[in-house]
């Protein structure tokens, strides 16, 4: 899994409000440059990060404070701060107007052509913002956690709330990432998934790319519980996988016990556990717990870098080995 830059804290959907306040802010004030260059009249743009940033903390005391009162200084705090949202996206509206009109305007062709990219860029963080605003009216006033459409980034609008069950971080925030890998740590293949997909979808195609790659079928196959189906190792001896070590934590065979208890089984899972390590450093020594580039292509862009970079790592210390 990758995250995807500026991702939100998931109590409180006033992050994002925090963020954009300090995001429009400079956009307007940079646009009132040009226009000051140019020297035309503009009008000052009331600044309201520090009322923001304060809401934000109340949201954040009365998130964690407990008792009968702790909910309703929650949608207070909430109340302010979308009423402070409301009033920046109404002066961020007005100047994309003027901007758009001809209020605002520069008689330099690549001062204009600044503007008009600023205006585009508040037309549609505005949209983005005012959703934001109902789902947050929706979570916070109606109780419905389950908003449909619901942005988590107003920048990475792709992102999705990822629930993997862990006991210290339940929810992650990012792009789902398969990172197939061979032997002498050698990644060759790699998919960042626009919706996250049942992993028992995933094993035979990762079957069918090792066999494109390499020419052959792996002797052996090992993967979490999760890629586990009887369908599934059916269809890898099908296709002369030899072993298949996959756990099935819910059998009740014994014969399957005794099978997931022989060595071979055994250092399959310790081999697949060592990959596990792969991943983590991808995301420590290449930068894959964040993409530092927009977009779903840039997340791509940004995940095959650092498998390269990883790849010609481990190619060089198994080619120094050798020799």
């Amino acid at each position: 899994m990758i995250a995807t830059r500026r991702l939100q804290r998931s109590f409180a959907d006033g992050f994002i409000t925090e963020e954009i306040t300090d995001l429009w802010e400079p956009w307007m004030r940079q646009a009132d440059q040009v226009l000051e260059d140019d020297a035309l009249l503009t009008l000052m743009q009331r600044d309201r990060s520090r009322s923001v940033k304060l809401r934000v903390l109340e949201i954040a005391r009365a998130a964690r404070s407990k008792g009968e009162q702790s909910q309703n200084k929650l949608q207070q705090a909430y109340q302010k701060l979308l009423a402070s949202t409301s009033r920046v996206v109404g002066q961020a509206k007005r100047f994309a107007e003027d901007i758009a009109s001809g209020v605002k305007s520069s008689a330099d062709i690549l001062q204009q052509a600044a503007l008009e990219g600023l205006r585009a860029e508040l037309d549609t963080m505005a949209g983005r913002v005012q959703q934001v605003m109902r789902q947050t009216k929706a979570r916070v006033f109606d109780g419905n956690t389950h908003y449909e459409g619901k942005l988590f980034s107003v920048f990475e609008t792709s992102t999705e709330a990822i629930r993997k069950g862990k006991a210290g971080k339940p929810t992650e925030f990012g792009k789902m990432v398969k990172i197939q890998e061979a032997e002498n740590q050698i990644v060759i293949d790699f998919e960042v998934y626009e919706k996250r997909p049942d992993d028992r979808a995933l094993l035979v195609p990762a079957i069918e790319v090792h066999e494109q790659q390499l020419g052959q079928s792996p002797r052996l196959l090992a993967a979490d519980a999760g890629f586990h189906s009887a369908k599934n190792e059916a269809a890898a001896q099908e296709k002369g996988v030899e072993r298949v070590c996959i756990p099935n934590r819910s059998t009740k065979s014994a014969e399957r016990k005794r099978e997931q208890k022989k060595r071979w089984f055994r250092n399959g899972q310790k081999w697949r556990t060592g990959c596990e390590g792969r991943i983590s450093v991808l995301k420590r020594r290449h930068g894959l717990n964040r993409s530092r580039y927009k977009g779903d292509d840039g997340i791509k862009r940004w995940v095959g870098l650092g498998v390269i970079a990883d790849n010609l790592i481990n190619i060089g210390r198994a080619m120094a080995l050798r020799t």
